[in-house]
């Protein structure tokens, strides 16, 4: 009875964060079309929940290496038991609502891992983990994904700019690339369904493989596809208004052509790495692919005290999130008295940090302070035209 009562418990925090994720990554597909005035918010949103709802359908590959890959298994089943994966979930969602309360587009996912890891860490030691997968399709993929999502935006910026060179100082000359937005945005946001989504799915068949109810190395069932699917959506609708502030203005002034480039990147990158089985994080792609933009378009300029701060927050997203997994799994290790003693810490600290946030509420009427005058792409200072010689 205990166990089923932990699990029932796991899968609901789980779902819990499957809802952060959505609210705190919307800003991943939809930051700069709001920005550019390509979506209204609220429709940016909506769209955006539908289509992380049909993402959630197309794939399975990255929930097989979370349930199967990095935690290892045992004599006696999987290195982890239900109670640690709770415990592991209370320290993603705790780092979520933290940088969601700073407007930080950290990783929901590295923040999953970190929990996972400090929590099977405290309950089986060091061995628990395996390295080799956690370096090849986590550490790796974060290291490799931005740059190349950056790189892929940097290109595509200097060859939309450069084709259409003739507007260059025209206003409205660009305009096109808006509607082009709305396709590119809607690409970026099935593209985060197939990742994101599916994290949450490889947690709760861990939690079930680790609980003796599905045998090790089976398929996700569609029960929990469909939980995490809705869950996800659910949260995208809510719109995390704080970091679509910051990464669609708080980076660089984003226009239309760059910002068609920059969704274009970052949805080639995660659809390439949910098909290969790569958890990274959507977020820092996304960021990456602003930044790449950002350096690409004539007369841009990034902000790097910005970009500074989201990189801060992306080193301590694992060990952070860690250390709050590892310390809830200490008191977990008490059954379900500790599960419950863990619920509750953390639903008072989640309703500490939105209270908090109430003080300087960010919404979708004032996520932006103005939008970007997008259809004057490049200003160019025109010299001074000679003045008349006067006749003597």
């Amino acid at each position: 009875m205990d166990l089923t009562l932990i699990v029932v418990l796991v899968i609901a925090l789980a779902l819990f964060f499957d809802f952060t994720n959505g609210f705190h990554d919307t800003a991943n597909a939809m930051a700069t079309p709001i920005a550019t005035g390509a979506l209204r918010p609220k429709t940016a949103v909506a769209l955006a929940a539908i289509l992380n709802l049909v993402g959630a359908f197309l794939s399975t590959e990255v929930a097989k290496t979370i349930s199967g890959g990095i935690i290892k298994e045992g004599d006696g089943g999987v290195l982890i038991t239900p109670e640690l994966i709770f415990a592991g979930l209370i320290g993603a969602i705790v780092w979520n609502m933290v940088t969601w309360l700073l407007g930080l587009p950290s990783s929901s996912s590295h923040a999953l891992f970190g929990g996972l890891i400090g929590a099977a860490i405290v309950g089986f030691g060091i061995g628990a983990i395996d390295f080799a997968v956690v370096m090849s399709k986590v550490i790796l993929p974060a290291l490799l994904a931005p740059l190349t999502a950056g790189l892929i935006a940097y290109a595509a910026t200097k060859l939309a700019y450069a084709i259409t060179r003739r507007y260059d100082g025209k206003p409205d000359g660009r305009d096109g690339f808006r509607h082009a937005q709305i396709f590119s945005s809607s690409l970026v946001a099935l593209a985060h369904g197939t990742n994101d989504a599916q994290k949450t799915m490889g947690v709760i068949t861990l939690t079930l493989v680790a609980a003796g109810m599905q045998e090790a190395g089976s398929d996700v069932q569609t029960w929990v596809i469909v939980t995490c699917a809705v869950a996800i959506a659910l949260g995208t609708y809510m719109g995390g208004w704080r970091i679509i502030k910051t990464l669609g203005t708080g980076l660089t002034d984003v226009k239309p052509a760059q910002g068609f480039a920059a969704e274009t990147a970052t949805a080639a990158t995660i659809l390439a790495s949910s098909h290969v089985g790569f958890a990274l994080s959507t977020t820092q792609v996304a960021s990456g692919s602003v930044i790449g933009s950002g350096l690409g378009r004539r007369g841009s300029k990034v902000r790097w005290r910005t970009a500074g701060r989201i990189g801060v927050g992306w080193l301590l997203t694992l060990p952070a999130a860690g250390a709050v997994g590892a310390l809830a799994a200490v008191v977990a290790h008490l059954g379900v008295v500790g599960v419950l003693i863990d619920a509750v810490v953390g639903v008072t600290v989640i309703i500490g940090i939105f209270l908090w946030s109430r003080r300087s509420e960010v919404s979708h009427e004032n996520v932006l302070s103005e939008v970007a005058d997008s259809g004057r792409a490049v200003k160019i200072k025109r010299n001074p035209k000679p003045k008349k010689k006067v006749k003597a």
